[in-house]
């Protein structure tokens, strides 16, 4: 086990717009590849939710607004002595324009029924869903990162009537 601990804040911000969401789609060279909502790291010592509107704004050029918090995933690797930490939100109101030429991947609007078709990480694909339930989640795993062993996980739905995911 790590002597000490670092912590890394990031936030994912889902945007919807009827029966849509924005998705970024990162290419290989960027690491994450594949369909994403738009999010990144927490600048100290902005507040989480104004991270994740900033984040939003820089990747796809639109102000959201009216972020509703639909819960954390977090990751912790013993070896390393790592809690990676992301806060995730829902908006269904913004305005602006899309960029032209967005920084992280190809911004494209996909049906929410469609959207598990994409390529995803697992990781999302397993949290995409959640943002559209009522309630939070708080998904967390914890791993020994020298031999990708899992270690733990915690899987929870609070404000539904079954509680474990």
């Amino acid at each position: 086990m790590a002597e000490s601990v670092q912590y890394r804040l990031y936030t994912m911000c889902m945007i919807q717009d009827g029966n849509r969401v924005l998705l970024v789609n990162r290419p290989d060279g960027k690491g994450f590849p594949g369909y994403l909502a738009p999010g990144g790291k927490v600048e100290f010592p902005e507040s989480i939710a104004d991270g994740a509107v900033r984040e939003a704004e820089e990747e796809t050029g639109l102000k959201v607004s009216g972020l509703v918090f639909k819960g954390l995933d977090e990751f912790c690797d013993t070896h390393q002595g790592l809690r990676y930490m992301v806060f995730n939100y829902l908006a269904t109101s913004f305005e602006g324009e899309l960029l032209a030429h967005p920084p992280e991947g190809e911004l494209v609007w996909v049906e929410i029924g469609q959207a598990l078709e994409l390529p995803m990480q697992p990781w999302f694909k397993r949290r995409f869903p959640l943002f559209f339930e009522p309630g939070t989640f708080e998904l967390s795993f914890v791993r020994d990162g020298s031999t990708n062993e899992t270690l733990g996980a915690t899987m929870r739905h609070y404000g539904r009537e079954t509680q474990p995911i």
